[in-house]
C-alpha cells in the first residue's frame, strides 16, 4: 500500500466557493496510486469541503440555502463572547464538514459527471486556505 500527501493552497473571499477538482486530479496523478481513495481536508474551522455541479445558479442556491439556515444575523454565543462576527462561519462549517473522501478506480476519482470538489469559504474575510490531499492505495 502506498500514501501520498500534497497541500493545496488557494487565496479566498468572503462568501466564495471555489473548484478545487482540478487541484485534487493533479495530486491523484502525481500520486500514481491508481486504486485506493483520495481524502481532501481543510484545517480550520471556519472552511468546508464538500462536492456540488458547478454552475452559478447552483451555486447562488447554495449560497441562498446556507443563509436560510444558519442566518449570519441570528445571535451566536461565540460573536459575544470573542466579538469577531464569525459565530455564523463555525456553525456552517460543523454542518457541512472539513473535508471529502472519494473512491479511487483505475487512477480516476469516481465523480459523477456533473460533480465537482468545492471549498466553501464560510469566515467572514478573505483567507488564505490549505486543504491537504492524501491518496492512499496501491
Amino acid at each position: 500500500m502506498s500514501v501520498y500527501g500534497e497541500d493545496i493552497e488557494i487565496q479566498t473571499e468572503e462568501g466564495e466557493i471555489v473548484d478545487i477538482t482540478g487541484n485534487v486530479n493533479k495530486a491523484v496523478s502525481k500520486s500514481k496510486i491508481k486504486n485506493g481513495i483520495v481524502c481532501a481536508f481543510t484545517p480550520g474551522s471556519t472552511g468546508a469541503i464538500t462536492t456540488i455541479e458547478y454552475e452559478d445558479g447552483l451555486l447562488a442556491d447554495l449560497s441562498e440555502a446556507v443563509e436560510r439556515i444558519f442566518p449570519k444575523k441570528m445571535g451566536y454565543k461565540h460573536n459575544a463572547r470573542w466579538g469577531d462576527g464569525n459565530g455564523h462561519s463555525h456553525v456552517r462549517a460543523s454542518m457541512i464538514g472539513p473535508g471529502i473522501t472519494i473512491p479511487l478506480r483505475n487512477g480516476a476519482m469516481t465523480l459523477g459527471t456533473w460533480q465537482q470538489i468545492v471549498f466553501l469559504e464560510l469566515d467572514n474575510r478573505a483567507r488564505r486556505r490549505r486543504i491537504v490531499v492524501q491518496v492512499v492505495g496501491e
